[in-house]
């Protein structure tokens, strides 16, 4: 029975966006089913407005990982976007397509068709860069992409120089040529209002009258017909709902992907039945290698002024926000990550294996319910962070209860691979070494985190434990492949053992890229949309 649907899409995030937009511009009678609400909020408009959505129900999942031996007992806290635009809704809009290896490694893994040369046109057709076009950047696409190098704070310029005193080579473009060094960050910024996949891609799709959208429903459960995938079973208004279509296609995330085909009986045997669950597909695969970015800061105090000394006061947010209400332009017009870059902790790395984040703020005084990003410290300060790029530590996502409303266990098991620990630490020491430069020195008055004291290795090692936690990048947990035994997915994101089942969410990727994950989960959506079209 194919129902009124050709396709239904579960999630409206970075990923099922672009897919439902790109299917129903094709002519496809499509349903897109979002649990969260209309993103058409002030803070999700404002760039720098995302301090705000950090822990904001109305927005985000605000997932709670389980406390973890690797990060000294934390329970880290993980948002996840619940809303239009899923969390490139929330996130801090930086753009990074990841290395070219990357995406090679996808490739070898079994994904046939996702190499860097299948995936490069895709990029380069989606992107419409403030930069130019060249044989890396596209224009023209749906997708406007800031360039940033102008407007950049003093102490951004003097990081900047301090990187290259270090040894690191000036890049204008980590999605160009090549990826290492230092350099000013694109963002997913248009017109000085953040450019969520919602915005650039689903708001446009809407004039196609097979394209309906619902909004406040929560997919509880896949519906099957034998082996057949013929809809889904939706929460919505406290009342429980069908709906039913040619192909049901998961874009949940990494976290909410792998727990629906839990739900729906595709998982691991075991821990399905002992949650009172019937097993349709047995898959140990669903739920596990948990992939995800750690990171970490160290912050000075600046013997110049920071950007604490603009959004700290009430007459600086006064001037900060007419300007940004005026003109969307200004300190709120674009992520507070201005700069950062690539690097490798070992010479021998075939490609850069840690990134760095320079922010002319720091934010050392915590704020309940929000990061004090518009609210920063009470003196000058900066921070300068970084996170590794292809940690070898996995965790897993769990079901914590057959109830599909309560929220799955996230076990992130982070640093537990000896070799992330040993490359988080050499990582940190080069942060001094920047610091330590002549364009930085004098900038500086004194180090305030870890502080001057922590010195030897197994202080700084315990200060990582201590204050590191995800940059929210997870991923992997439906993942494609070759092998049947080691991933969930065909290449085609087809679900194994089932029929009219596909998977279309950073939970597919085969391997953690190297950078921020929004640039390859909204690729996921526009060459996912491709392979359910028969294009490729």
């Amino acid at each position: 029975m194919q129902g009124d649907w050709d396709h239904i899409i579960v999630g409206a995030g970075s990923s099922g966006s672009v897919l439902a937009a790109r299917l129903a511009e094709a002519g496809r009678r499509v349903l897109l089913i979002e649990a969260g609400g209309s993103d058409r909020r002030l803070f999700v408009e404002m760039p720098l407005g995302y301090g705000k959505l950090f822990m904001d129900p109305g927005v985000n999942w605000n997932y709670a990982a389980e406390p973890d031996p690797g990060l000294n007992g934390i329970r880290d806290h993980w948002p996840r976007g619940k809303v239009l635009g899923g969390s490139s809704s929330i996130n801090a809009m930086v753009w990074i397509r990841g290395h070219p290896g990357d995406y090679d490694d996808w490739a070898a893994a079994g994904a046939t068709g996702w190499g860097w040369s299948d995936v490069l046109p895709a990029f380069r057709a989606l992107e419409d860069n403030e930069a130019g076009a060249d044989d890396w950047r596209g224009t023209g696409g749906p997708l406007h992409i800031a360039a940033c190098r102008d407007g950049m704070h003093p102490l951004t310029r003097a990081f900047l120089a301090a990187a290259g005193q270090a040894g690191l080579p000036q890049n204008p473009d980590f999605n160009g040529r090549a990826m290492e060094g230092v350099g000013p960050y694109q963002q997913t910024v248009k017109g000085g209002r953040r450019n969520s996949a919602a915005r650039a891609f689903l708001r446009p799709a809407l004039k196609h009258r097979g394209l309906k959208v619902t909004t406040g429903a929560q997919v509880t459960r896949v519906v099957f017909e034998g082996s057949r995938a013929v809809g889904v079973e939706y929460r919505q208004g406290g009342a429980l709902h069908q709906a039913r279509g040619g192909e049901v296609i998961l874009s949940g995330g990494a976290i909410n992907t792998p727990q629906l085909l839990m739900l729906s009986g595709i998982g691991p045997g075991a821990a399905l039945r002992a949650m009172g669950l019937p097993v349709r597909v047995e898959n140990a695969n669903v739920g596990a290698h948990l992939s995800d970015h750690q990171g970490i800061n160290y912050t000075w105090r600046a013997t110049i002024p920071s950007l604490n000394d603009l959004l700290r006061p009430w007459w600086g947010k006064l001037r900060v926000g007419a300007e940004w209400l005026a003109l969307r332009r200004g300190v709120l017009a674009r992520s507070i990550n201005h700069a950062g870059g690539f690097f490798r902790t070992d010479p021998g790395q075939a490609r850069p294996n840690m990134q760095l984040y320079f922010q002319a703020f720091s934010t050392l005084l915590p704020r309940a319910g929000e990061r004090p990003i518009l609210s920063p410290d009470p003196f000058s300060g900066f921070s300068i962070g970084l996170s590794n790029c292809r940690p070898r530590s996995r965790g897993a996502i769990t079901l914590a209860s057959p109830d599909p409303l309560a929220a799955p266990r996230i076990t992130a098991n982070a640093y537990s691979h000896a070799e992330d620990v040993a490359e988080m630490l050499a990582a940190v020491k080069f942060l001094r070494v920047i610091a330590a430069q002549p364009a930085m020195r004098a900038l500086i008055a004194e180090e305030l985190r870890p502080g001057p004291e922590k010195q030897d290795d197994d202080a700084l090692i315990d200060d990582l434990r201590s204050r590191s936690g995800t940059v929210y990048h997870p991923s992997c947990t439906a993942r494609m492949g070759g092998d049947p035994v080691l991933s969930v997915l065909d290449a085609q994101l087809r679900v194994r053992g089932v029929e009219g089942l596909r998977v279309c969410d950073a939970s597919a990727f085969p391997s953690l890229p190297g950078g921020n994950t929004n640039a390859p989960a909204i690729l996921m959506g526009w060459r996912g949309a491709d392979i359910v079209l028969d294009r490729v």
